[in-house]
């Protein structure tokens, strides 16, 4: 869950204060007067909320000259730009966190309106509404892929499969037992799909805000284009399976809400069962990405079980 520490004041006169004033305009009522900065923690870089103490609006300033995660080689000017680039493509098709600029000169800064609600974890946790929130997500996620159809490019997902097992320093008989099973899951046909799509690509539970009924989808920038479909599905599907799995103990608690997501995303029968085929390759990859977190020794073990289980059923499934 993402915290907020007051950091600094910022008053007329400051030159990024006043950027904040000259991008906003005419969506809040009365910017004068003094900004309260505070910091959004955890982030990949500085985020920062700025509010306008007249009018109570807010903006949300990501930084991506200011990295704060393990990734640091890389082009900020390119990041920013493709963000900016992938959130105008979403925002055409689904509700995001309305964009309002980005510029290159105060460290490469990506600038949208701050939206306040309750994240899709809090109903997770709370099991409150929870068959709604999912129905939402799962509505919005096949808008998202329908609308941005492009070619598919199979091997783009195993690269980013091996990418982050590398960010994982696995020993070396667990790495051979995952490249032997993505093998399998390579030379079989449960994830050929006709069309590619754009995913959101961090589709964890954080990134799903609820203000009312309406649902916005957060942070875009690790979109990208030409995957599979059911990649999105698969992160979500394994935040729920690991949290009733391990938070709660009791994994089949989770499967009716992950049976209902996928039968929310599906068009038709034949559709679920594709999806449902394809599924463990993606939830295991979901699973995976947990385990870059700093976890405890018997959560990391219990996230490798369930990882690799999922990639045994190729032979099963195929």
């Amino acid at each position: 869950m993402s915290l907020e520490t007051y950091v600094d004041t910022l008053g007329p006169g400051d030159i990024f204060r006043d950027w904040l004033v000259e991008v906003i305009g005419d969506r809040a009522h009365d910017l004068r007067g003094k900004v309260r900065v505070y910091k959004i923690t955890p982030s990949s870089h500085n985020v920062f909320r700025y509010e306008f103490e007249r009018c109570s609006y807010s903006a949300v300033a990501k930084f991506y000259a200011e990295p704060t995660g393990q990734l640091r080689d890389y082009n900020p000017v390119q990041s920013l730009e493709r963000e900016y680039m992938m959130l105008q493509r979403a925002e055409k098709i689904i509700d995001i966190p309305p964009l309002l600029g980005m510029r290159r000169r105060f460290n490469c800064v990506l600038l949208t309106e701050y939206v306040r609600g309750e994240p899709l974890y809090k109903y997770i946790k709370k099991e409150k509404r929870l068959f709604d929130r999912l129905t939402a997500v799962a509505h919005t996620l096949r808008r998202l892929h329908d609308q941005t159809r492009t070619d598919y490019r199979k091997e783009y997902e195993f690269i980013h499969f091996h990418r982050l097992l590398d960010q994982l320093n696995l020993d070396r008989s667990r790495r051979e037992m995952y490249n032997y099973l993505l093998g399998d899951w390579w030379h079989s046909s449960l994830l050929d799909v006709d069309r590619g799509c754009m995913i959101h690509n961090d589709a964890n539970p954080v990134n799903y805000l609820f203000n009312s009924d309406k649902l916005y989808a957060l942070d875009f920038e690790s979109a990208w284009d030409h995957a599979h479909p059911v990649h999105d599905l698969g992160i979500v599907t394994a935040e729920l399976k690991n949290y009733f799995g391990w938070k709660k103990g009791d994994p089949s608690r989770a499967e009716p809400y992950i049976g209902h997501f996928l039968w929310q995303y599906s068009r038709t029968e034949d559709d679920f069962r594709r999806i449902t085929r394809a599924l463990p390759f993606f939830m295991s990859l979901g699973l995976l990405r947990m385990a870059r977190l700093r976890l405890g020794r018997e959560h990391k073990s219990y996230i490798f079980r369930e990882s690799a289980a999922c990639l045994n059923s190729v032979g099963r499934l195929n």
